[in-house]
């Protein structure tokens, strides 16, 4: 499948303060971001040129660079007028947007107090995740060998650009043997996430979803969870390790660029798209496009 390339297209991000030509958003092989992982990022959705969830998103950001040991220069209202300038400039209707922040240059090595930290905001066109096919046929994830760590080895509250090198990894090799997705545990063995969206299933007319102790509390799981409230369905909240999985008759994912996806298989587990599924992706379709 050809796709264009991220560093030569046209538009506008807006970079360190103002909007630049896309191709112009350029920095130095020596960024420390690059090389330490010193960088967080924020993955939205434009739904009829309005980012759903921008001021939640905006506000994570900043966390996420406090998490990190940095203060991201600029204040919620700033990220979220930059985002929509953004928007505006890319005349994006639905689409993605992708804020991040990064230690700059000005120091090569672990310790870089006296770095200048760099944020932007790009934005591009992108569909649906998955086909409408695929999604409502449900997706199969296998199990991945790494595993989410324990919150006292790394910094797993912050969206942390480094804390995604392990999803990369499985997803590759997920994909590589035939599956769209992949599952992750933590250390303990417990279920965690996909790569890059949450996870819950359905044991009879509950939805049970994990504890997120190691891992993102993500916006779209926020949101999937009082949209289920809302409806009547109690949210469970808890351990669940993968046995546990032979009990559920269904499981989705959500998140930002997943939306509300079924899965019908996990390795050995299988599941049916049912009742509950549809009606939250239904539900979910209608708040962010209302």
């Amino acid at each position: 499948m050809s796709v264009l390339p991220f560093d030569d297209r046209d538009g506008f991000l807006w970079f360190d303060g103002k909007l630049v030509p896309w191709r112009d958003a350029k920095i130095h092989v020596l960024t420390h971001g690059l090389h330490y992982g010193s960088c967080v990022f924020e993955g939205e959705r434009v739904y009829g040129g309005k980012v759903f969830k921008l001021r939640e998103h905006s506000q994570r950001l900043i966390e996420s660079g406090r998490i990190l040991g940095f203060e991201v220069p600029w204040t919620v209202e700033e990220i979220d007028e930059a985002t929509m300038a953004t928007v505006k400039a890319n005349n994006i209707v639905d689409g993605y947007v992708r804020p991040v922040a990064w230690r700059g240059s000005e120091m090569m090595g672990v310790a870089a107090q006296t770095t200048k930290i760099r944020f932007a905001v790009a934005t591009w066109s992108w569909p649906s995740y998955w086909s409408p096919e695929a999604r409502m046929k449900g997706i199969r994830l296998n199990v991945s060998t790494w595993k989410r760590p324990h919150p006292e080895t790394a910094p797993t509250a912050s969206k942390a650009a480094g804390l995604y090198m392990i999803c990369t990894m499985s997803k590759h090799k997920a994909e590589g043997d035939g599956y769209e997705d992949s599952l992750m545990l933590d250390w303990r063995g417990q279920v965690a996430e996909a790569t890059g969206a949450n996870i819950f299933f359905v044991f009879g007319d509950e939805l049970h979803t994990p504890t997120p102790d190691c891992f993102l509390n993500g916006i779209t799981r926020q949101t999937v969870i009082a949209l289920a409230k809302k409806r009547g369905i109690k949210v469970v909240e808890r351990a669940i390790f993968p046995e546990d999985m032979t009990k559920a008759s269904e499981c989705f994912l959500t998140g930002t660029a997943a939306e509300v996806t079924p899965v019908r298989e996990i390795g050995t587990y299988s599941f049916t798209p049912g009742d509950i599924t549809r009606q939250l992706i239904t539900d979910y379709d209608a708040l962010v496009r209302a």
